[in-house]
């Protein structure tokens, strides 16, 4: 039985059979020991995207340490609010903190844990006594490549040209932008990493058209 631990552009951990081709954490243990989440759904603001393999390092998943989360891909893992880590991705990291503090007139690239204070308030709100997916309206023009957004209630990625529909085991259906570019979407990419994206970082894609 697949354990919950997969993570879609919404930032909701489901389980689901399909492997993510990248890893990442909340900054602690989110399970118990029967491997099952709790009700938190973070331990820190420090939520990063990491490599599934990195200096021979082995774990359990879902063992005594933190708990192993799994995305599809970068783009994913930006969507649902994550950075990249900066020990086992550190060029991919410095990347982006270069990009955001391009994006933001920044005199120096932010540290971690700045961008993490940004990052936790775009990618939640409250609803009650609940934090949920914030989603900020966007047109589809102005969605840069790599971010990911919300159409007809679905996740899509953004491409040069054309958007394509997410899904946890890949991309399932191409869409030309030129024929729905009037559409208003929901971005789903917290807005300082979509500002990353705009200012050149990209993200790695299980696909070549970002």
């Amino acid at each position: 039985m697949a354990l919950q631990n997969r993570v879609d552009p919404n930032g909701d951990i489901l389980a689901n059979d399909h492997r993510g081709g990248m890893l990442g954490n909340r900054g602690g243990k989110l399970h118990g020991p029967d491997q099952t989440l709790g009700p938190r759904r973070w331990a820190s603001k420090s939520w990063i995207a990491c490599r599934t393999e990195y200096k021979d390092r082995h774990r359990t998943v879902m063992g005594s340490g933190y708990t192993e989360l799994f995305f599809l891909d970068e783009a994913t893992a930006l969507a649902a609010g994550h950075r990249p880590c900066f020990e086992c991705r550190r060029h991919a990291a410095h990347a982006f903190a270069a990009a955001w503090a391009d994006a933001k007139a920044l005199s120096a690239p932010p540290k971690a844990a700045e961008m993490d204070a940004t990052l936790h308030a775009e990618r939640l709100q409250t609803a009650g006594r609940r934090k949920i997916k914030r989603k900020t309206p966007i047109q589809l023009t102005d969605a840069p490549a790599g971010a990911m957004i919300e159409l007809w209630g679905a996740p899509w990625l953004v491409g040069p040209d054309f958007v394509l529909r997410w899904s946890f085991g890949g991309y399932t259906q191409a869409l030309a932008k030129k024929g729905i570019r009037d559409e208003t979407a929901l971005l789903l990419t917290p807005p300082s990493a979509a500002e990353a994206l705009r200012a050149g970082y990209r993200p790695w894609a299980a696909t070549e058209l970002c």
